[in-house]
């Protein structure tokens, strides 16, 4: 099939149903899916409000799609990063309580390493279990994700909650290594945009690690190497590469990519450990990594319709009748459609599209 009908044609379709499905829904509750999708798209991309909130999810996902991706590139399926981001805001929230940071510029590469080391960290014992002995990659991330969350209470409740408090929360960081704004970057050019959002500068780190992972993946030998296992184990080996080494590197790097997501929900928005600060971005990662066929351009594409999503549907739960559970339904459409179901759409077109129906079928 022709490239471009795979990277453009296939999601756009996927996408165009699992709306439609949409639209059916909200009629069969008696609304109407125009101006639904109206308020949607005033609510999300219609001010620099709504934009600041797209960008702060945007930026969440971007971070989990490509953790997704550096480990699909070496044929390997990590949905634990919903546990590894997690594991990042801890190393986040010891690196900024431990030192008295003068300033967000050096607290911020600080707070990078910490949550890239928690995240690379627990997404080495699962890489370690699977080229060693043999565990399935996906059975003991998802696994990780539920010890994760139990361990991350435990060290709220018990070890970083401040002595008075109720909260099951760490201390508020120190106000010197507060991330600034989106909002204060306009601000400098006399431009008010998006007050009181939690967009920050953790969108620009994103663009950084979407640019690193194109790097790292396409223009490096170990991305050459990461990219020859996962097609082939078996070639790879025959050619010198170690499987155990590519399938540890790999989830390091992709355990890396989903912890420092909490730069952006730790240190930019909450600005202090909180529990279930994830919110589900983890598995997100797995549908934008899909949705943007793993590619880092893809993959800001899909993180910023995803981004769309979740603002437009808390606007739309706001601004209207329909129910916050149907917000929900639509997000699981467009999943379902852009991944599970993906061949659907993907198999119709591949024989459309395939060079030898194009040149017509031989006599």
């Amino acid at each position: 099939m022709s490239r471009w009908a795979d990277v453009i044609l296939t999601p756009l379709l996927s996408l165009l149903l699992a709306f439609a499905i949409s639209a059916l829904v909200i009629l069969a509750i008696g609304e109407s899916p125009v101006e639904a999708l109206k308020v949607m798209v005033t609510g999300a991309l219609g001010s620099s409000y709504g934009w600041g909130f797209t960008l702060y999810y945007a930026t969440n996902f971007i971070f989990t799609g490509l953790a997704v991706a550096v480990a699909y590139h070496a044929g390997l399926f990590n949905i634990g990063g919903e546990g590894q981001a997690a594991l990042g805001g801890l190393g986040v929230t010891l690196v900024l309580l431990a030192v008295p940071w003068p300033h967000w510029l050096l607290a911020l590469p600080a707070a990078a390493v910490g949550a890239a080391a928690f995240g690379a960290l627990w997404a080495l014992i699962p890489a370690w279990l699977q080229a060693r002995r043999g565990s399935h990659i996906v059975i003991t991330t998802i696994m990780f994700n539920f010890i994760a969350a139990a361990l991350l209470n435990y060290v709220l409740v018990n070890l970083l909650r401040p002595v008075g408090s109720m909260d099951p929360a760490s201390a508020r960081f120190p106000e010197a290594t507060n991330l600034p704004k989106l909002t204060d970057f306009f601000a400098l050019i006399g431009v008010e945009w998006g007050r009181n959002t939690p967009a920050n500068v953790t969108f620009l780190v994103a663009l950084l690690a979407l640019f690193g992972v194109w790097l790292l993946i396409w223009r490096t030998r170990l991305g050459y190497e990461i990219r020859a296992f996962g097609r082939s184990e078996k070639a790879a080996l025959y050619a010198g590469i170690s499987p155990v080494r590519i399938t540890v590197i790999a989830m390091l790097i992709s355990g890396g990519l989903a912890g420092l997501m909490a730069i952006n929900n730790v240190m930019g928005e909450a600005e202090r450990l909180v529990l279930n600060a994830v919110e589900g971005a983890g598995f997100i990662g797995i549908a934008v990594a899909l949705m943007g066929r793993n590619h880092p351009v893809g993959i800001l594409l899909a993180a910023l319709l995803f981004g769309f999503l979740y603002q437009g549907g808390g606007e739309l739960a706001l601004w209207t009748s329909i129910p916050r559970e149907l917000i929900v339904v639509i997000q699981a459409l467009v999943i379902l459609f852009t991944g599970a179901l993906d061949n659907m759409v993907r198999m119709p077109l591949e024989r459309v599209f395939s060079p030898r129906s194009a040149q017509g079928s031989p006599r």
